[in-house]
């Protein structure tokens, strides 16, 4: 399940469902608007094998992987959290839940850095042609 923060705009959101991106949104779908992040977590908990997609910087923690979940980070533009999420989910490495799980993720323009579950050393995965 693709979670998306409450910090995603509706022609965000519209962005990704006219591509048929299927997400739940924070404030919309799951709960009420304005959880504080520590909240998040354990809503993250409660739901089947979720991905939570934010522009929240402080989810890029590696303290907070977790076997259950996946945290993405989008270090881009506010304009371009769809493109961004969609060429994220397209990624050879990280398509299925699978290979996101335990996984603390934060994307950038040049490439996408990972904190796997048990990694000491936080890896860094270029973006693909296809991607």
């Amino acid at each position: 399940m693709i979670v998306l923060d409450e910090n995603f705009q509706a022609g965000q959101r519209d962005q990704l469902r006219r591509w048929r991106v299927h997400f739940r949104h924070i404030g919309t779908d799951l709960e009420r608007k304005g959880r504080k992040d520590p909240e998040i977590i354990p809503l993250l908990h409660g739901l089947t094998k979720p991905t939570l997609i934010s522009w929240d910087r402080d989810f890029y923690d590696r303290n907070l992987r977790h076997r259950s979940y996946c945290l993405v980070v989008l270090d881009v533009n506010r304009g371009q959290l769809a493109q961004f999420t969609r060429r994220f989910l397209r990624h050879p490495a990280f398509r299925t839940f699978a290979q996101r799980q335990g996984c603390v993720i934060r994307i950038g323009y040049e490439a996408v850095h990972v904190w796997r579950l048990a990694a000491e050393r936080e890896e860094e995965v270029a973006w693909t042609d296809r991607s």
